[in-house]
């Protein structure tokens, strides 16, 4: 059998495979039980040792782990017993394991991950410590930090017919079988859409809940229409060529970001959502100015969030380093030098990195781009619901005749400084969101009294400037600068409609 056959036919140890998972406790739960918190602690941190440890003496889920996440040679009579009913034959025919002078290793990437809904497995291609080969064209990368970033940023509510562009391992089909009732995957190579079906298989979700489609983008899927879109694509920032498909595009520089940004709220439904990763040069001062450019003028409300720059000499050695190049090597170094030349003749100052989050509308396009570089907790995914949610209210209301109140938990944040002449000296006033990714907006004492006026059971906001007005003696105050501070307010959740339900904020459907 070659190496695609076996991929096609891994789907078929599915079962098996589950049987032997749950009987030895390979789960999410099982092996943070049987490492303890330090060495469960020390595995991630990339320090083996401590782990390797305990599972001397943890029977046969100490062998699964060995085998799966350490990356050890097992001897083929403890893997042979850990795997049952999965023969050692069948495994080594599908390529679950390779034999070498001392006994049996991993020969995919095959673990147990915790979306927030329950235990779920994902095959992929060995990587990282655990890789025993260079990288193929189309290595199926495994679970990292983007798509985990990506699970965390997708809006989880229940929907009908959902689209996953680009699936790689399947991650986040697997998860969105947890909410959507159809799922519809697409990639361009075979060995990504084997690893998905066996990522489906093993999790027990039936064939009728989800397509397989090979190809481009959206080409496979023809004119279908989608309730959502999740897509993590070859979005790396570089010259027009495919050296490694999870990651390479084969367009010039951003145009994958471009092309997703661009094409996606075709295949949307009215009122459809899409969660994209997405990346973007930076060649001039507003970074925004790139992304603007990329949405339709009619029919989407946007919001954009930038998450990180990256200056592209660190950018360009991270994704060397993690193609298995060592910089120091003079290939490596001469690729490097290639790179760093494509982006400098294009003006490339930084690579942004971000998410996109779409609606489908039958108005004008609404887009906000903003910059969120902080340290936040909560799952963007409920955030990004409600913030389109609250830009369908604010197209449809007058915030002028609205009644309005401040969420729950906003709080007054003030910044002073030691004077030299004694006493403290305000420098800078806030509102401040505690939780979602914890806005703050400065304000001014007129925008204070303003905010404390507000009551869900009073006045509208127009009738509380006037008010405010009055009081102060102020009949300058801007009606309009108002409804624009207060709209910018509501688009972040501090300022809300009167008996808005503020529940989806603190939790998602599925929390990850």
């Amino acid at each position: 059998m070659t190496i695609s056959e076996s991929a096609a036919a891994l789907y078929t140890q599915a079962d098996g495979l589950r049987e032997a998972f749950l009987r030895a406790g390979y789960t999410t739960d099982g092996v943070l039980r049987l490492l303890g918190d330090h060495a469960h602690e020390a595995l991630g941190r990339g320090e083996p040792v401590p782990a390797r440890r305990i599972c001397a003496d943890g029977g046969e889920l100490g062998v699964l782990v060995r085998l799966f996440l350490l990356g050890d040679t097992c001897s083929e009579s403890e893997v042979a017993a850990a795997l049952r009913p999965v023969s050692v034959d069948d495994a080594l025919r599908h390529g679950i394991v390779a034999r070498d002078d001392r006994g049996l290793h991993a020969a995919i990437d095959l673990r147990p991950l915790d979306f927030g809904a329950g235990n779920r497995w994902l095959f992929s291609d060995l990587d990282g410590t655990l890789r025993r080969h260079s990288i193929t064209e189309d290595h199926v990368l495994g679970v990292g930090h983007a798509s985990l970033s990506l699970l965390r940023a997708t809006i989880t509510a229940p929907v009908g017919r959902l689209l996953d562009v680009g699936t790689g391992c399947g991650v986040q089909a697997v998860h969105a079988a947890d909410f959507a009732g159809h799922v519809t995957a697409t990639d361009i190579t075979d060995r990504s859409l084997a690893m998905t079906r066996a990522g489906m298989a093993i999790n027990g979700i039936d064939e009728s809940r989800y397509s397989l489609l090979k190809g481009a983008w959206f080409g496979p899927v023809g004119g279908q229409k989608f309730d959502q879109i999740v897509a993590n694509p070859p979005f790396v920032v570089g010259p027009p060529k495919v050296t490694h498909t999870y990651r390479d595009s084969g367009l010039d520089l951003d145009g994958a970001s471009e092309l997703m940004c661009r094409t996606a709220p075709k295949f949307l439904s009215e009122g459809g959502t899409a969660t994209m990763l997405a990346s973007w040069v930076i060649t001039g001062d507003d970074w925004r100015e790139r992304i603007a450019e990329w949405i339709p003028d009619e029919g989407v409300d946007a919001w954009v969030v930038q998450r990180d720059v990256a200056d592209p000499a660190l950018y360009v050695g991270a994704w060397l380093r993690d193609a298995g190049h060592d910089p120091r090597d003079p290939a490596s170094a001469e690729m490097a030098d290639r790179w760093l030349s494509h982006l400098d003749e294009a003006g490339v100052r930084g690579i942004g990195f971000g998410f996109v989050f779409l609606r489908r509308t039958d108005e004008p396009t609404d887009l906000l781009a903003e910059e969120l570089s902080h340290t936040f907790e909560d799952p963007l995914g409920a955030e990004a619901a409600d913030y389109l949610r609250r830009v369908a209210w604010l197209r449809n209301h007058d915030v002028g005749e609205e009644q309005l109140s401040v969420a729950d938990g906003v709080a007054l944040e003030q910044v002073s400084t030691l004077a030299e002449e004694g006493g403290w000296e305000g420098v800078v006033t806030r509102i401040h969101r505690p939780d979602g990714p914890r806005w703050s907006h400065e304000i001014d004492q007129l925008g204070q009294s303003l905010l404390a006026g507000l009551n869900p059971d009073g006045l509208c906001l127009d009738e509380v400037t006037e008010l405010l007005a009055v009081a102060t003696g102020d009949e300058r105050i801007d009606t309009a600068a108002v409804r624009d501070m207060v709209g910018g307010l509501i688009r972040h959740g501090i300022v809300l409609p009167a008996r808005w339900d503020q529940s989806s904020r603190k939790t998602s459907v599925h929390s990850q």
